[in-house]
């Protein structure tokens, strides 16, 4: 006689013999998860594989893979990846960004219920700065920007509406919000994207600690620059406008120029 165990315990005792271990980069757009991911693959034994929800994410050459239930894509992603010759992989992962989970309403309870999940969750300071540069990014289509990269014009100023403004700020604090009460403290690790451009290597040393991975000295091969430099008040052309109509509510403070 065979008694059916729970699907959830089948799935625990099958993810707790194997190796490597998943982990997933979130983020808001321009928040720095590209960028991060790029130095955590110079490690020989981490692979991150890109934009799991992005059907044109060159990571993963077979786009029917978003065809198959929010299950089966995860474990696409942590037990049936896109290997690399010059690794030997002991932890796995891939990046999200909020819109994507958008698309697919049950993904992100999935993706918690994953056994032995660790999260890298990139924050940015000031959410004007990330919602401009998206715009930005939008407009030139250029989307990152390093250090050996030709001198390029500066991205032109760009108008936000009201709302659009709105429904970004409250999108970006119910994400994170959603991802930290998610998420017990000892699987989640958060950075900043400005610390993560000030001082890549201290990042790259804590997310590979929190993984519990080797230490890794940084080629300096790809260090991001940013692409837009300016304050707000020069980049954005209705920014007094904005300020204004702020100014006495929640979102007051990212309007202050002062702001780090």
């Amino acid at each position: 006689m065979f008694l059916e165990l729970p699907q959830m315990l089948i799935r625990t005792r099958i993810h707790s013999t194997l190796s490597p271990e998943p982990f997933a980069i979130l983020g808001m757009p321009r928040t720095g998860t590209h960028y991060l991911e790029e130095l955590l693959n110079e490690h020989p034994n981490v692979l991150s594989n890109g934009e799991l929800l992005n059907t044109y994410d060159t990571n993963w050459p077979d786009k029917d893979r978003l065809l198959g239930s929010d299950y089966e894509l995860l474990e696409r992603a942590f037990l049936r990846y896109p290997t690399r010759s010059d690794k030997e992989v002991t932890h796995v992962g891939c990046k999200i960004n909020d819109p994507q989970f958008q698309e697919r309403p049950g993904f992100f309870a999935e993706l918690a219920r994953w056994p032995g999940l660790k999260v890298v969750l990139l924050v940015r300071r000031n959410t004007l700065e990330s919602l401009r540069s998206l715009v930005q990014a939008r407009q030139t289509r250029r989307w990152l920007k390093f250090s050996s990269d030709k001198p390029v014009a500066l991205p032109r100023p760009v108008t936000l509406s009201i709302a659009a403004c709105e429904a970004y700020f409250k999108a970006a604090a119910d994400f994170n919000a959603r991802v930290a009460s998610a998420f017990e403290t000892a699987s989640m690790v958060q950075l900043e994207y400005e610390e993560l451009l000030h001082d890549p290597c201290a990042c790259v040393a804590t997310v590979l600690e929190f993984l519990g991975v080797p230490p890794l000295h940084l080629s300096g091969r790809g260090i991001l620059q940013r692409q837009e430099s300016r304050p707000l008040s020069e980049t954005v052309r209705n920014f007094r406008e904005l300020r204004d109509h702020f100014a006495h509510g929640p979102y007051a403070k990212l309007f202050d120029l002062d702001q780090g």
